[in-house]
């Protein structure tokens, strides 16, 4: 939970340094200390596929943390909502439904798969943790299960 407040505040923060004038490092010099990685910047989805456009209105973020036992393989499902995420923790494979593979470890970062079904599967010995971030829309799911 520390991690998760930790990252907010960051990410929080990042708006003050980029309305800074001129770059003047003395207009934040009480901050000298906070250092700032850009952990993800993307326009295309991990497959390769561009982007769809943010919601023209209502939008909504939503943040979550997964704790993903070893062995366990999650169901089949697409986003309909933007959505990025970082691995803390584990080694997760993500399966899309045409074969395509990706494997995130333990600090990796994912631009995920819109409105495409795939499925993630912890295929390591101990748990996968991992924060994801949603940019979607009041009233839409953030994530769609196949039907069986």
């Amino acid at each position: 939970m520390k991690y998760l407040i930790s990252l907010l505040l960051v990410c929080l923060s990042m708006p003050i340094f980029a309305q800074s004038k001129d770059n003047d490092a003395s207009v934040n010099q009480n901050l000298v200390e906070i250092k700032v990685t850009q952990i993800l910047k993307a326009a295309k989805q991990w497959d390769g596929s561009p982007l769809p456009p943010y919601p023209s209105k209502n939008p909504e973020i939503t943040i979550l943390s997964y704790e993903i036992p070893p062995g366990i393989r999650l169901p089949m499902h697409k986003h309909p909502v933007i959505n990025a995420g970082v691995v803390l923790q584990g080694k997760l494979t993500v399966i899309a439904k045409d074969g395509k593979q990706l494997i995130l470890n333990s600090g990796d970062s994912i631009v995920e798969l819109v409105d495409k079904w795939h499925y993630g599967e912890n295929q390591g010995v101990s748990p996968v943790k991992l924060i994801m971030f949603y940019a979607g829309e009041v009233g839409v799911p953030l994530v769609i299960k196949e039907e069986e």
